[in-house]
């Protein structure tokens, strides 16, 4: 994974026109771009726009992979911006060839009518970085009970419980959501593959061909992204070339601050087809 630096400096968007911006890759190793960068770029192009809101909804489609050597285009079209609610497309794209494109839904902030929201899980807290699986540039995650989702071997239940932080984050609001919207997009696909003896995530792009194919994140309440938050993901369904997975994610002290949800592609290589940079190529 990218240091936390190179992932700043991907939101740092380069402004080449009206609501038309460039920016940079992280680089990942994998071939392609990752899904979960996009959506952070999608979303600060989103705020800059309008930035006397914060983002409420992101609703991503992921059509093409993109390629780490070349920067991305970001074009953001207004839909709606009112005094309560804003909302924009922002699509991401190398010259002709469309990566993503998203919806986005812009919130002002209003007092409570009515409150309520489900509790956390009763689950073990993260561990220390010394202990916890420290991934690189300060991004720590901590996985409940060590499962190992890259273990084809490891058979349990399509649940997974995740500790994330970005030690060292500013104590910006839309960078701590851009930094949760890169965290939620790697870990569903492997929630999935849990109950099925031989799949592992370890195989995507190896015996099997994966990719996230839309993913939706709503956001609650403030948070800041270097504190520990906890991933609280399942996924009730998987068939037909296809799994569902869905997310609550909640601070330390038990608040729920965003959910998510997202449909992704698992299935078999086509016969003499290379699996190397694939990743979010759809036929």
């Amino acid at each position: 994974m990218a240091e936390l630096g190179q992932l700043l400096a991907a939101l740092d968007l380069e402004q080449v026109g009206e609501g038309r911006y460039r920016a940079q890759n992280l680089g990942t190793g994998r071939g392609v771009i990752f899904g979960g960068q996009l959506m952070a770029q999608a979303l600060v192009a989103a705020v800059r726009d309008q930035p006397d809101k914060t983002v409420k909804t992101l609703h991503t489609i992921f059509a093409r992979g993109g390629s780490m050597e070349e920067p991305v285009d970001i074009d953001v079209d207004v839909m709606h911006a009112g005094r309560s609610f804003g909302s924009a497309t922002v699509t991401i794209h190398q010259g002709e060839r469309l990566c993503t494109r998203s919806l986005v839904l812009l919130s002002a902030e209003e007092p409570d009518l009515i409150r309520h929201a489900d509790e956390a899980p009763a689950v073990d807290p993260p561990e220390a970085p010394s202990d916890g699986e420290a991934w690189a540039g300060g991004w720590d995650v901590s996985i409940v009970g060590n499962v190992d989702i890259n273990d084809p071997d490891v058979v349990a239940p399509a649940q997974l419980d995740v500790w994330t932080r970005f030690r060292d984050a500013p104590d910006d609001p839309v960078v701590s959501q851009a930094f949760l919207a890169y965290a939620t997009d790697g870990f569903l696909i492997g929630t999935a593959m849990l109950p099925h003896k031989g799949f592992g995530q370890s195989l995507a792009h190896v015996s099997i061909s994966t990719g996230v194919i839309s993913h939706t994140i709503t956001f609650h309440q403030p948070f800041a992204a270097s504190e520990w938050l906890l991933l609280s993901q399942c996924s009730p369904y998987a068939g037909g070339g296809r799994t569902y997975g869905r997310a609550d994610v909640f601070t330390a002290d038990g608040r729920l601050v965003a959910s998510f949800v997202q449909d992704n592609m698992v299935r078999a290589i086509p016969e003499g087809q290379s699996p190397v940079g694939q990743e979010r190529t759809y036929l």
